[in-house]
């Protein structure tokens, strides 16, 4: 196989710079959380799935998040692990791409499910008398399919934008693919790649923290007019961990970015991208379903008739 050959079809990841007594430490922690996600998250959506009466519109948007926070860790947390041992990180340049389209389609749909989620406790609230006949079976799969739809459209065309160019370099300065690190292998001009990535990265986030911001708005306004107890309390339990999520992405995304400007913290960088994906995935199924009653007592209900022992120690 000659160079140009290599460069071609061959790139080398930047990877995790680790002692080699801590190898195995962090794959072992990594290897645990990978568990935990996909344990935790599949065993909500099967749970959802089997108990028809939790075929409702928040349920149905829960498993929306569960679904993208499995794929989006099954993207690069075994490839990481896989890289540990490695002493030369190399990918296929489409394994990459694939890598990078899956990467962001998981940002992207993160971002707006949020945003649907946080419209669903708005009508939840807001208006309860109405909250059947808005947020219907049907419409909840119109938003979902909007969700996927437009993080599969925006990705496809910063990606398309990406593959395009010719690469004259082989070696990227991640420790997984994304459309920044790609478009940086090449010597062409990539001022439309910056300009419609940072077009991209602006609207999802502006978008998301508005239609957030708009909503919680609205939401503390309605408590503090109607001034009841019990709707505080429901306000207060089901958006504060709504809202406390959303910050954790958006901030460890935010630093993401930043880091990429700056090489010299790549360290950080890769930290941020790892907390990135692993944070909001362990976090979801038991901030957001285990402080939902009728989720809560289900999953009681289930770990009772597996282990009746624990019901007397209770």
């Amino acid at each position: 196989m000659d160079n140009r050959t290599v460069t071609l079809n061959m790139l080398q990841l930047e990877g995790v710079d680790l002692a080699p007594q801590f190898v195995y430490p962090v794959f072992f922690i990594l290897l645990v959380t990978y568990i935990l996600i996909m344990i935790t998250n599949t065993g909500l959506i099967i749970l959802i799935a089997v108990e028809r009466s939790l075929h409702q519109p928040m349920y149905l948007l829960f498993c929306n998040l569960s679904f993208n926070d499995i794929m989006g860790n099954t993207n690069i947390l075994p490839r990481i692990m896989m890289d540990l041992f490695s002493t030369e990180k190399y990918i296929g340049y489409v394994e990459c791409v694939t890598q990078a389209f899956c990467s962001h389609i998981f940002a992207a749909a993160a971002h707006v499910i949020l945003m649907i989620m946080a419209f669903d406790r708005y009508v939840a609230i807001c208006n309860p008398l109405r909250y059947s006949s808005i947020m219907t079976t049907s419409m909840v799969v119109k938003l979902s399919a909007g969700a996927w739809g437009s993080a599969l459209l925006m990705v496809s065309i910063m990606l398309g934008l990406t593959i395009r160019l010719t690469r004259c370099r082989s070696f990227l300065m991640n420790m997984y693919c994304d459309n920044a690190s790609l478009f940086k292998l090449s010597c062409q001009d990539v001022s439309v790649n910056n300009i419609f990535g940072l077009f991209y990265t602006a609207l999802f986030i502006s978008s998301s923290l508005l239609s957030i911001g708009i909503t919680y708005f609205k939401i503390v306004t309605v408590c503090f007019t109607k001034k009841s107890k019990e709707l505080n309390s429901k306000a207060l339990q089901t958006c504060s961990t709504h809202l406390v999520l959303y910050m954790i992405m958006l901030w460890s995304g935010f630093l993401t970015i930043i880091f990429h400007r700056f090489q010299i913290y790549s360290g950080y960088r890769k930290l941020m991208s790892i907390l990135f994906h692993v944070v909001p995935a362990n976090l979801n199924p038991i901030i957001y379903a285990l402080q939902t009653k009728e989720l809560k007592s289900k999953v009681k209900k289930l770990f009772h008739s597996k282990s009746p022992s624990l019901i007397t120690f209770e």
